[in-house]
């Protein structure tokens, strides 16, 4: 009976998210958002792909003994895509700053914080490479560019935590609704203790059956919620990895993990390639 239920859940939510693509797609195509943002992101979002392809091919090379010559062309590749990206991200301080204003009407007190926060921090992560970009360009020659690339990934990093935050407070809320309702769903069949996923097993710790066995199996049906709830909202899954990747990036170039440039590359391109994906397919995009 319960998997049956299972089944018509998955159902009704393959329906549900159709029409919501759909929805959104018509949605984009008559407000023509999704042309504008494709036309202005896009760049930028290749740039950065291209970007760390070549800190991972770089790597890969010099790993295997290429010529000088070759790794040397891979990295001022490396380089003029770097300050290509710095051209196209001109002014998305200001937009960072619209999003973080449209962020604090949000009802909820943990996700207003977390976002609000993130692009506070991303706005000024735009503007510290505004002014690195200037100073690498030859417009600010006097620039300090090691400090100001060390105050730029240190928003960066922080924007990120709040992203990861953020996330980890989405799950925790699927996790407690999906705990909830196989509660509700075992009381109706009348199998299981009413407690679900948290009184999972005959014993709890003050009983003979307890103890670490108890904990192992509760451990692993919240591994199995996580992971259902993951594969059931792509979005919250993208956005989760998207950042674990980035993550990699300011921890590296702060001296907080060192992680080498072939772990750089490899995050940055996953990453890049999977913002690329939610900006072509504006229904994967995590919301609000």
């Amino acid at each position: 009976m319960v998997r049956y239920g299972r089944i018509q859940e998955d159902r009704e939510w393959s329906q549900t998210g159709n029409r919501e693509v759909i929805t959104c797609l018509l949605e984009d195509f008559l407000r023509g958002r999704l042309g504008r943002s494709l036309y202005l992101t896009l760049p930028g979002l290749s740039s950065r792909a291209a970007q760390y392809a070549c800190s991972l091919l770089g790597h890969a090379l010099q790993k295997h003994g290429a010529s000088p010559e070759l790794q040397k062309q891979i990295r001022e590749l490396e380089s003029h895509l770097s300050l290509g990206r710095k051209l196209l991200r001109l002014g998305n301080s200001a937009d960072a700053l619209e999003s973080a204003k449209r962020a604090v009407h949000l009802s909820d007190v943990v996700l207003r914080f977390c976002i609000t926060v993130s692009h506070l921090n991303r706005a000024l992560y735009f503007a510290c490479d505004n002014v690195l970009w200037a100073g690498k360009s030859g417009l600010a020659p006097r620039v300090d560019q090691e400090k100001w690339a060390q105050r730029s990934f240190r928003y960066y990093l922080f924007s990120l935590i709040m992203n990861l935050s953020r996330d980890a407070y989405e799950i925790r809320l699927l996790m407690e609704q999906e705990s909830s309702a196989c509660s509700r769903r075992l009381k109706g069949s009348g199998g299981g203790a009413p407690g679900g996923i948290e009184n999972a097993g005959p014993g709890g710790p003050g009983t003979p059956g307890g103890g670490l066995p108890h904990l192992a199996l509760k451990l692993q049906l919240r591994v199995l919620l996580l992971a259902r709830i993951l594969r059931g909202h792509p979005p919250l899954l993208l956005d989760v990895v998207r950042n674990a990747c980035d993550l990699f990036i300011p921890l590296d170039k702060l001296g907080l993990w060192r992680c080498g440039p072939g772990i750089v590359g490899l995050c940055g391109l996953v990453s890049s390639i999977l913002s690329i994906l939610t900006l072509i397919c504006p229904w994967l995009r995590l919301k609000p």
